[in-house]
């Protein structure tokens, strides 16, 4: 009885083996690794907040790391601040591996007020850029820097960007209408001006807003 019952028993454990091996799921591959590129700058000698974008090879705009960023969310050196990129663009994608670069602007704190608001229809007509003398960066040793600025938004805000769309100033916050439309003119005494409609059209001023210095990370490889 014994020598019939082992082959059997045997037999049984090899089908319920084999069986277990169909059933079960192959190993998944394993996640690729995160890649992080450290980026460090010296800060201008300015008090404000920090905008840094992540640029590519073609000078494009490929991630807003940093929007109005206080110091104190950057990691704090003994001779600079630093951040890290984890190789995505703004839409969470990976980018390709290759030679990169960032920079950036620190903003001095301006004035931002609301001089008008009205309930009637306001067609608001495209604008050129705004271009702007920043005030020269010391550190940097070169002449002050022209940059073109314009208006911009997204679902919360509305904001002043530079031209390639790196956001540098929150003017002011929206509601959650469908429609909205912005425009920005320089006036006559250096301040800003900018329209925004929504169910309703306000205007603002800005002032101080070559109070600015701009700052530069150089290039870097992703791998």
């Amino acid at each position: 009885m014994t020598k019939k019952v082992l082959p059997l028993t045997i037999g049984l454990l090899a089908i319920s083996f084999l069986r277990a091996q169909e059933i079960s799921p192959s190993p998944s591959a394993s996640a690729t690794p995160a890649r992080a590129v450290r980026i460090s700058f010296v800060p201008p000698p300015l008090e404000g907040k920090v905008s840094l974008g992540v640029y590519n090879e073609w000078g494009q705009l490929v991630r807003v790391l940093h929007q109005e960023a206080e110091f104190d969310e950057f990691t704090i050196g003994a001779d600079a601040l630093s951040t890290k990129w984890d190789g995505k663009d703004d839409y969470d994608y990976d980018l390709p591996a290759g030679k990169y670069s960032a920079r950036g602007f620190l903003v001095a704190p301006m004035k931002i007020e609301q001089i008008s608001q009205t309930d009637e229809a306001v067609f608001i007509d495209p604008a050129p850029p705004v271009r702007i003398k920043l005030v020269a960066n010391p550190l940097e040793n070169n002449e002050r820097p022209t940059i073109d600025l314009v208006a911009g938004y997204d679902d919360d805000s509305t904001y002043i960007q530079t031209l390639d769309g790196l956001p540098l100033v929150t003017v002011s916050k929206l509601d959650k209408s469908s429609e909205v439309a912005v425009v920005l003119d320089l006036e006559r005494d250096k301040s800003l001006n900018m329209l925004v409609r929504t169910a309703v059209t306000r205007e603002f001023r800005i002032t101080g807003i070559t109070k600015m210095m701009a700052f530069d990370c150089g290039q870097f490889e992703l791998k």
